[in-house]
């Protein structure tokens, strides 16, 4: 286990082989946002067997937008490296603004394809398929 210390972000991460779990306490701001991505950055670079990768944030403060920002970056590398992201233990207002800008799901859900591989033999894999969208059928529809 190491501690970043910064005066306004504290990251606390525990490894693993294949899990790495990064604890935030404080803003994730213009001023120390970098310092998750630099952290979560040199964590994918060291563990080539890495396939998780949580981010504790219950002692999250304030999130602007270079926050988000960060923290869509950090989603594109880790699915780049085909690693799973997890936002755990989010607080009210970073929710908030993940559904206000409209990056909830694309920050909450598992990537394309991933419900597959996680699925175990004989279970079954109905509600991990792809949905088909569906058609309109009412009486303003065109088809």
């Amino acid at each position: 286990m190491s501690t970043i210390p910064s005066s306004h972000l504290r990251l606390t991460t525990v490894d693993t082989e294949t899990t790495v779990r990064i604890e935030l306490l404080g803003d994730l701001d213009y001023d120390n946002a970098d310092l998750l991505l630099e952290a979560v950055t040199a964590k994918l670079a060291a563990h080539p067997r890495l396939r998780e990768l949580h981010l504790g944030c219950a002692g999250l403060g304030s999130v602007d937008s270079t926050g988000l920002s960060v923290l869509l970056m950090i989603r594109r590398r880790t699915d780049a490296a085909k690693v799973l992201l997890y936002l755990q233990d989010r607080v009210l207002a970073l929710d908030r603004l993940l559904t206000i800008t409209g990056s909830l799901d694309y920050l909450t859900a598992l990537p394309t394809g991933a419900a597959r591989e996680t699925s175990g033999p004989g279970e079954s894999r109905a509600d991990t398929e792809e949905a088909i969208p569906a058609r309109p059928t009412g009486p303003d529809s065109s088809a």
